[in-house]
C-alpha cells in the first residue's frame, strides 16, 4: 500500500503474523491485510454488522462476516443448514485477492 499515506510504515509481514496468531487488527493493519485503502477500511469499520470490537477486528470474524454477506447476496440465510429451493446456481467471480481470501477461509 505504498501510495496510501495513512498506511505508510505498516508492515505486511507483521500484519500477516498477527493474523496467523489470531490477534486483533486495527483499521490500518486490516486495510493492509485486506488490500484496501485506509479510507475504505474505516468505512467498513462503521458498517452495521461489521465485526469490529472497540476499534479492532479479528481476521476470522471478518472472514465469517464476508461469508455471511455472500450468503445474503445469494438469497440464502446466514448460518443455515436448510437448502434454498428454486434458486438457480450462481457462479460468482471474485477478484483474485478476494478469491484467495475465501479459499483460505474455507480450508
Amino acid at each position: 500500500m505504498g501510495q496510501d499515506k495513512q498506511l505508510h510504515g505498516i508492515s505486511l509481514e507483521a500484519v500477516v503474523q498477527k493474523r496467523t496468531l489470531d490477534q486483533a487488527l486495527n483499521a490500518k493493519e486490516f486495510a493492509v491485510l485486506a488490500g484496501i485503502s485506509y479510507s475504505a477500511a474505516r468505512k467498513w469499520f462503521r458498517r452495521p454488522g461489521f465485526p469490529v470490537v472497540s476499534g479492532v477486528v479479528f481476521w476470522q470474524d471478518f472472514v465469517q462476516w464476508r461469508k455471511d454477506q455472500a450468503s445474503l447476496t445469494l438469497g440464502k440465510p446466514a448460518h443455515s443448514n436448510n437448502e434454498v429451493t428454486n434458486v438457480p446456481p450462481v457462479k460468482l467471480q471474485f477478484p483474485e485477492r478476494a478469491a484467495r481470501i475465501l479459499r483460505q477461509a474455507t480450508s
